[in-house]
């Protein structure tokens, strides 16, 4: 099974998802930004990922909080924010069999098929 994360109208999205198409990946999309993230699968790419790697501090969304919201971030902290604002979590985040790939590079995808 192979469920792709992210936000519907992002463009890095469109692209990741119109490579799983070329590529014959069969895949669900979950719009964490319309349908929220589970807390327990972000706390599993936590676990994995590092909440650092995950947290999209680029982004407009994080750019926009408070500051108050952005200083001495620490799991915990990161974690409640990316529960309330879905949009400061990196995408796209990939779930493709046992792998769990965070954000978009066109090799990698372009040879998940095969």
């Amino acid at each position: 099974m192979t469920t792709i994360y992210g936000i519907r109208n992002c463009d890095t999205m469109k692209k990741a998802r119109a490579a799983l198409d070329a590529a014959g990946i069969a895949h669900d999309f979950h719009d964490y930004k319309a349908s929220g993230v589970d807390p327990v699968r972000l706390q599993g790419w936590i676990e994995r990922l590092g909440w650092e790697k995950l947290l999209n501090r680029a982004g407009t969304t994080f750019r926009k909080l408070d500051d108050s919201a952005k200083v001495d971030l620490d799991e915990a902290r990161a974690v409640a924010l990316m529960l309330a604002h879905p949009s400061a979590i990196k995408r796209p985040v990939l779930e493709h069999g046992d792998r769990l790939i965070l954000g978009y590079d066109p090799d990698i995808y372009r040879n998940l098929g095969g």
